[in-house]
């Protein structure tokens, strides 16, 4: 999906404008996996980022996985995107509309609609806030005749001629059958293989440091249970066994139950 809409402003344009249900949405840009610095926190790399002639930016983020896609995380990337794109100096009125869209494989909000938009209101009034930021969720499950449903269906395509929107047709064909589109996915997948091995040594990483955190506080437990039995004091205990004290309290109320 990223490299069928990266730098393909007439794909981008059909994708948005089905979604967003607005035919004069003209994009300005659009780029894949833009790298997105935060230097008081937690950086962003976005699927997919677009621009459109208004000022308007889009982030798209097509999820498989259920965790991938939590509230809080489109929390965070809408706020990242408004400090990014206000510049110093500039006015708060100046902040641009930004739209974050959640292109989920499951129902992640579980109500069976094909369409989430997200808006903050007033309680008291139920009036929409308008601040500028937008949040959708889109369920890829209902792949209907509706336009949003064939947009859904053309994501699960493989082959140009069964896909409903030309501008996709022609972007697939172009990745599969061509000689420099086959460059350009062969050196994607090795990427996409590269990360995973990446991702997979850092998941191992974790564990081992874990599992031997494990051992390491099992072998304290036991040394200081040890001590204890010998009649060490709590304090001589937590010393030598580096437990907390309240550790070792812990330990000598079941030593003597």
């Amino acid at each position: 999906m990223n490299f069928m809409l990266d730098d393909n402003k007439k794909a981008a344009q059909v994708f948005l404008r089905v979604i967003l249900g607005d035919d004069k949405i003209k994009v300005r840009n659009v780029r894949i996996q833009s790298f997105i610095q935060n230097i008081y926190g937690h950086s962003s790399q976005l699927d997919i980022l677009a621009q459109d002639s208004k000022g308007r930016y889009f982030n798209v983020e097509v999820q498989r996985s259920d965790e991938g896609a939590p509230a809080r995380r489109a929390r965070f990337y809408s706020s990242i995107l408004d400090t990014h794109f206000l510049q110093p100096g500039k006015l708060y009125e100046e902040l641009p509309d930004t739209y974050v869209i959640f292109i989920t494989e499951n129902d992640v909000l579980h109500d069976n609609l094909p369409l989430y938009n997200i808006r903050r209101r007033i309680d008291e009034n139920a009036k929409c806030f308008e601040d500028g930021s937008h949040i959708i969720y889109v369920n890829s499950q209902r792949r209907d005749n509706t336009a949003l449903g064939k947009l859904m269906q053309d994501l699960y395509c493989t082959e140009p001629k069964n896909l409903h929107y030309h501008e996709f047709a022609e972007r697939m064909e172009f990745l599969k059958y061509s000689k420099e589109g086959e460059e350009k996915m062969t050196d994607v997948i090795e990427e996409y293989a590269a990360r995973k091995a990446e991702a997979l040594a850092k998941e191992a990483a974790k564990k081992a440091a874990k599992k031997a955190e494990e051992k390491e506080q099992a072998n304290r437990i036991e040394l200081a249970q040890g001590l204890l039995a010998d009649g060490m004091s709590i304090e001589f205990t937590v010393r030598h066994s580096k437990l907390t004290e309240a550790e070792v309290r812990e330990l000598a109320s079941k030593l003597s139950a």
